[in-house]
């Protein structure tokens, strides 16, 4: 497994932390990681795909090594995250570059694609196309969930006692094996009084108030001109089924879906499987 190269980018947003692999002067490729996880969510992958791009993949601000959001700030929006990104872009002087997404950071990819479409060169998008919406049902009540003042004292910050420890709550919380956990576990641990705690931010859990409408988020679907490849797992995930994002799939202008036997993180647990498939579909 190749080792990455650590980078720090200041933006509007704070200071932005980043991996990166590859010849510098290749083009550039942007990674964006799943809710909770960061960039090293693609150490098995990124190193596939640096034989023709600068990947970059970043630490999306409240995770890994990158700024939290100033207090006073009550919640992180997945909206908010396009700006982060294309700010980001900028600060390294890219006009046009590609996109890769996992999960939630798929969701943010799509959103960044449908918000600039000349700066996204090709999307590649792994267990997601667009965002988790919002069919009416659950409306008022996350409204007032999210409104709702919390009056229980601020619990402290977790600590463990070793990195063994942390690795072993990750793999508890589902998906990945220690093997796999172990990276982004490691990445996302600061030191603390008797051992370690989590670096990110704890308003990463609060309720959104608001999701996005799925009418509305078919309409920025259409929006996509980038070449698009989506990757979903087999069986799939339960919060995206098939019909969907089939659905959602026939709203891209020029889009490819392909299914790998496999997890959510699919780009962990089959990496050159995914590359495959990245450099076929989207070559």
């Amino acid at each position: 497994m190749s080792e990455p190269g650590e980078i720090r980018v200041a933006t509007a947003a704070g200071e932005l932390a980043a991996l990166q692999w590859g010849n510098a002067a290749a083009p550039p490729l942007l990674a964006l990681h799943g809710w909770l996880d960061n960039a090293a969510s693609f150490m098995r992958l990124a190193p596939l795909l640096a034989t023709h791009h600068r990947v970059i993949a970043l630490d999306l601000p409240g995770h890994g090594h990158s700024a939290h959001l100033p207090d006073g700030m009550p919640r992180y929006h997945v909206a908010d995250q396009v700006d982060h990104v294309l700010g980001f872009a900028t600060a390294l002087g890219w006009e046009r570059f590609d996109l890769l997404g996992h999960s939630l950071g798929a969701g943010i990819a799509t959103l960044t694609a449908a918000a600039a479409p000349a700066r996204i060169g090709r999307l590649m998008l792994i267990e997601g196309l667009g965002t988790l919406t919002d069919d009416g049902a659950q409306t008022l009540a996350r409204w007032r969930d999210a409104y709702t003042p919390r009056t229980a004292p601020r619990r402290p910050p977790r600590v463990f006692a070793s990195l063994d420890q942390a690795v072993t709550a990750r793999v508890a919380a589902g998906g990945l094996s220690a093997e796999e956990a172990r990276p982004i576990v490691a990445r996302n641990l600061r030191a603390a009084d008797g051992g370690f705690a989590w670096r990110s931010d704890p308003r990463l859990r609060r309720t959104t108030p608001l999701r996005i409408e799925e009418t509305q988020l078919r309409h920025l679907l259409a929006g996509i001109e980038a070449p698009t490849t989506l990757l979903l797992a087999e069986p799939a995930t339960p919060y995206l089924p098939p019909a969907q994002m089939q659905a959602r799939a026939a709203c891209v202008k020029r889009i490819r879906v392909a299914h790998i036997a496999g997890p959510h993180h699919l780009h962990i647990h089959c990496p050159r499987d995914v590359a495959t498939q990245l450099a076929t579909l989207s070559g």
